[in-house]
């Protein structure tokens, strides 16, 4: 195949799915020394069709797998099935404590009054996401925040603080991208033998396949829309992408989040994930408890 005929399976591709995926800021296409057609078209197509570096070339790879496996070049299928991303080809028991299939409403709290709060209004699972530097401080508010869930049906994720969570007997953690850059593999086994559940935040195909890595009992798929709340590296990603995530994850419980409202939850549901994690939602709601009873509605 030469270079006009790689050009024009790309263009190809492209047009086949911008309406999915528009709209888009294309980005640069990465070198490659890969001189797989398929490879380098599909490496060209999803850099146009606003991809990122490292999701563009995650996708080019399974592109290729996919034509390999299959023997012939479906331009209409997005690629979706675990064995062309490298991943395990039949569901498994994940390396961590496994967590229900769905979370549903998924609260992110700033404190342990928040997280008691919502916890007594009926959200099943909570976040304390408890922003300090201070060792005490953390360990203070993670300890309060496990009381405050006792006597409700609430599960506990504890955003990033992992050792106070190990102390404080939570029921799970939440970490980041850059949380598990700062992680020691003595670090994840440890939380993985105290049985501690383990849910990842994602923001693409190359972070998800590196999420399936360490095998957590859930994956975070977003930012999904527009979110004023932390800084995020990546655009938006918007429903297309979340489907398609979902669809290649399948197998996780996932749990979509960024920039989520009410009137979102009937498009978000339909994309297949089993929680959608709200912020503003609630702690910015004129009545937290009403808003919380209309978000747990809409995810009946």
């Amino acid at each position: 195949m030469n270079q006009n005929q790689i050009d024009t399976l790309a263009q190809d591709i492209v047009r086949l799915h911008s309406h999915t995926f528009a709209p888009c800021t294309p980005q640069a296409v990465p070198v490659s020394t890969d001189p797989a057609p398929i490879y380098q078209a599909a490496l060209r197509a999803c850099s146009a069709l606003g991809f990122i570096a490292t999701d563009a070339q995650c996708l080019a790879r399974a592109w290729q797998a996919q034509t390999e496996r299959t023997g012939s070049l479906d331009l209409t299928h997005w690629p979706d099935t675990v064995e062309d991303f490298g991943l395990q080809t039949s569901p498994t028991v994940p390396d961590f404590a496994p967590c229900p299939p769905a979370l549903g409403l998924y609260a992110v709290l700033p404190d342990a009054a928040w997280v008691g709060r919502m916890a007594r209004a009926g959200v099943p699972t909570v976040q304390l996401r408890y922003k300090s530097t201070d060792t005490a401080a953390i360990s203070a508010e993670v300890h309060a925040a496990v009381e405050a869930v006792r006597g409700t049906n609430a599960r506990l994720f504890i955003n990033d603080h992992w050792q106070a969570a190990l102390a404080a007997g939570a029921y799970g953690l939440h970490l980041g991208q850059e949380d598990l850059d700062a992680m020691q593999p003595e670090n994840l086994a440890q939380i993985r033998r105290s049985g501690l559940r383990l849910g990842v935040s994602t923001h693409g195909y190359a972070e998800m396949v590196r999420a399936h890595a360490i095998g957590p009992s859930y994956i975070a798929l977003g930012a999904v829309f527009p979110t004023t709340l932390k800084r995020m590296t990546t655009a938006p990603q918007g429903l297309a992408r979340l489907a398609a995530y979902a669809r290649l994850m399948r197998h996780y419980p996932l749990v979509a989040i960024g920039g989520i409202g009410l009137e979102q939850f009937p498009a978000i549901r339909a994309t297949g994930v089993g929680s959608i994690a709200v912020v503003r939602a609630l702690v910015n709601a004129p009545d937290p408890e009403a808003a919380a009873a209309a978000l747990l509605q809409a995810m009946t």
